[in-house]
């Protein structure tokens, strides 16, 4: 048992442990105090200098030898004379009648030492299983698997943040690999990068049952793959909710044309010129020239012609096809890299409103017990959740978040700025991934929602590295710091580890 620091002063949820000499502690790390039939897992949060001589007196003694006067400490014994503090924070207690919040301070004088394998064994591993990483102390990884109750966590929604490059995709990416193969879950995936199926690197499309569980959908798709189109007929005025800004009065027209004309509705505003008893000629135009930019629609003599995603014959199916495919557990990854933003969220809101009206006709069914719960993967999450969007009226994507969990339906969310979505959003956002985050108005938004007291963690965020996060969710009895494996190696260990199949991936088989 290595004996690492002893408790000298504080209170409770702010311990102050004096390290011993020759010993070392890291910020983030956990610690262990044993007591009679229990044990406490602390976490450090900060650190600082302590010294048995005088302030006064050791800025004098750097000075002489700042300035070559040879001052020397050598008159105390130098493990005594300085040493460093920590400042820690109980987390969880363990004893024979199981896990429990810490509600007593241990007692004074207690030693700590450093975790072990054996403190950790009562994280287990659940039936339905969610990869996201190992067990980290400080920065030394720990061999304990992580692995939360994903139908759970899915359905009560992920909020995933970080500054740009502590890697948020590999996570992300590891977090897929994790739910390919799993009954459970279907996933939603719209990639802005294209990043998630591997086109040209390793990726999902890599994973040993890709070619039964992975579907693909690109404007440029590769071979065997399908091409993204979405025929006008899918269309309703409320999707355009978030992806371009209308007037009362111009979405007043639009829901004209579409009680009017039904899925004909776009062609019939393309080619009018009258106006109507609610609307005037100057409105239709300024409707039909955002409509024509934003959907690649040109009109010459009453006949409309599309460059775009968008087509009036080919596309019919594909929000049946998607649902089809998420019914049977299946990852659906939409390769939106090459459209413009405003084309992407529609895309996104088109197909996510349709998953969620037949998920809510599943529960009115009774179907939807038969049904995986889908996760609906957004990146830069505030285009679609952000407060200024939301000012104008929820989306479905407020709507997933709020009550998806109702309807097997849920949302990841993946942000640089938390900060800009709304607090109630990031209260339903039941589970929070935390990877390093330097600005610290990020941290206090991310910090003031989580499921877990953070508040002391202010440091411990500032200072995580590429890989490292802490998991705060509902469904875990503390914080959990944990380390993201390198998605390559991850995921060549298990091809390696899958049976030798010669295989390929054929694309989409609807």
């Amino acid at each position: 048992m290595e004996i690492i620091g002893q408790i000298v002063a504080g209170g409770f949820g702010d311990i102050l442990i004096r390290q011993k000499s020759k010993g070392a502690m890291e910020l983030g790390e956990l610690l262990v105090s044993d007591a009679k039939d229990q044990y406490t897992i602390f976490q450090i949060y900060d650190l600082k200098y302590g010294s048995q001589i005088a302030k006064e007196s050791l800025e004098m003694i750097a000075g002489m030898n700042l300035e070559g006067y040879g001052a020397s400490l050598d008159f105390l014994d130098p493990d005594l004379r300085n040493y460093i503090l920590a400042r820690a924070k109980s987390v969880v207690t363990i004893k024979r009648t199981g896990i429990h919040s810490p509600k007593t301070l241990p007692d004074f004088f207690s030693t700590l030492r450093k975790i072990t394998n054996k403190d950790l064994a009562f994280i287990q591993k659940p039936q339905q299983p969610l990869y996201l990483g190992a067990v980290r102390s400080g920065s030394k990884l720990m061999p304990i698997d992580v692995f939360l109750d994903g139908q759970k966590v899915f359905s009560h929604h992920i909020l995933l943040c970080a500054t740009t490059g502590r890697g948020k995709s590999n996570l992300l990416k590891t977090l897929l690999w994790s739910a390919l193969d799993k009954g459970y879950c279907a996933n939603l995936v719209f990639d802005p990068h294209d990043e998630y199926f591997g086109r040209n690197e390793i990726g999902l499309k890599d994973h040993p049952q890709s070619h039964e569980k992975l579907e693909y959908l690109s404007p440029e798709p590769p071979p065997g793959a399908r091409t993204l189109k979405i025929n006008t007929t899918l269309l309703k005025p409320w999707h355009f909710d978030g992806a371009i800004e209308f007037s009362d009065a111009q979405k007043d027209l639009m829901y004209t044309f579409y009680n009017n004309f039904h899925l004909e509705w776009i062609e019939n505003l393309m080619i009018s010129e009258d106006e109507g008893e609610f609307y005037r000629k100057e409105t239709i135009n300024v409707v039909k020239r955002k409509l024509m930019r934003l959907l690649s629609i040109t009109v010459a003599e009453d006949e409309i012609s599309y460059s775009g995603i968008f087509d009036q014959t080919a596309g019919q199916t594909l929000n049946d096809d998607i649902i089809r495919a998420l019914d049977a557990s299946k990852t659906i990854i939409i390769d939106t890299s090459s459209l413009s933003s405003a084309v992407e969220i529609l895309v996104t809101s088109i197909i996510t409103s349709e998953v969620f009206a037949k998920y809510k006709h599943y529960r009115k069914t009774g179907e939807l017990k038969t049904k995986p719960v889908v996760n609906v993967i957004l990146e830069e999450a505030p285009r679609v959740l952000g407060k200024e969007v939301l000012q104008r009226g929820p989306n479905v994507f407020s709507s997933i978040a709020r009550e998806g969990r109702k309807f097997n339906i849920g949302l990841t969310a993946i942000t640089q700025l938390p900060s800009l979505i709304p607090k109630e959003i990031l209260a339903n956002l039941n589970t929070k991934i935390i990877m390093g985050i330097e600005m610290q108005a990020e941290r206090e938004a991310i910090i003031a929602s989580a499921a877990q007291d953070l508040s002391a963690d202010d440091r411990n965020i500032a200072s995580l590295d590429k890989g490292e996060a802490i998991v705060s969710s509902t469904f875990t009895k503390f914080a959990l710091p944990i380390k993201v494996p390198f998605f390559d190696n991850y995921a060549k260990a298990h091809i390696q580890s899958a049976p030798k199949e010669k295989k390929d991936f054929t694309g989409i088989k609807f």
